[in-house]
């Protein structure tokens, strides 16, 4: 049996580890054991991020001991610093159906979950049997979750999904294919949720944002609701244009535009 791994600090430099490749070096804590830790932060992969260089705000990563993969009966148990592209292989290889979705959807099980990840009518909570925390297993039907967010205030150390045979080449490459509109230079991912009924992409375009540009930062030429940083992009140009487009979108549409992008000022 391998032995068990501590807790440590670790040096990250946000401008680089960060998708969309803005913030500031911080110390993180890496968290291998299940505790309270109300301080702090998870950033996963931090391919959701958006941190200002002067945040004093505390974050930590979930460690080794939270990456693994364990099938047990009719159930996958995963650890949330398990990413997604190891646990899409898994399913692959070992033919478990309903999470091909997860292609080209990149991140850590903790993030994905945290924000009900998905794509359409396909979410990660669709196939959850339950969560861990550190108050221990909690059921699917006790969690408050909704299209890209949970009520989930506390670190979730491990998912655990039914499992039904069938994995599906088809519907991952369908999957693939539906994201191949989705810029290909660093970004944080959509920038905001799509309105009920709506397209945050649709309307940023609409309110002549599409390509709209400030400094290094951009709403992608290619996918309007796609933040963009093209090589020096800065926070205050990231929120700069967020700011105008939720103006904009209001004054035009009278709808209130919502950030998936999390931001750390």
């Amino acid at each position: 049996m391998s032995e068990k791994i501590d807790n440590y600090y670790k040096t990250v430099d946000f401008k680089r580890y960060s998708s969309i490749h803005i913030g500031g070096v911080k110390e993180v804590l890496v968290i291998n054991e299940i505790g309270d830790y109300p301080d702090f932060h998870i950033i996963g992969r931090g391919n959701n991020l958006l941190i200002s260089p002067n945040c004093e705000k505390k974050f930590a990563i979930l460690g080794e001991e939270f990456d693994y993969i364990k099938d047990e009966n009719d159930k996958l148990y995963v650890g949330c610093a398990t990413s997604s592209g190891k646990l899409l292989t898994y399913t692959r290889k070992n033919d478990i159906a309903n999470l091909e979705f997860l292609a080209k959807l990149p991140g850590n099980l903790g993030g994905l979950v945290k924000m009900n990840a998905g794509l359409k009518e396909w979410e990660i909570f669709n196939y959850i049997d339950s969560i861990k925390t550190k108050d221990g297993y909690i059921k699917k039907e006790s969690i408050d979750f909704s299209y890209r967010q949970t009520k989930i205030d506390t670190i979730i150390y491990e998912v655990v999904f039914y499992k039904t045979k069938g994995f599906s080449q088809d519907r991952q490459n369908d999957f693939t294919k539906m994201r191949d509109n989705q810029p290909q230079i660093a970004s944080a991912g959509s920038c905001f949720k799509n309105p009920k009924g709506d397209f945050a992409g649709r309307l940023i375009e609409a309110v002549g944002l599409k390509g709209y540009r400030v400094g290094d930062m951009e709403f992608s030429n290619t996918h309007a609701n796609f933040l963009v940083n093209h090589g020096s992009g800065t926070f205050d140009e990231a929120t700069t244009l967020i700011n105008l487009a939720k103006e904009k979108v209001k004054k035009e549409f009278n709808i209130e535009l919502e950030t998936e992008i999390i931001i750390f000022e």
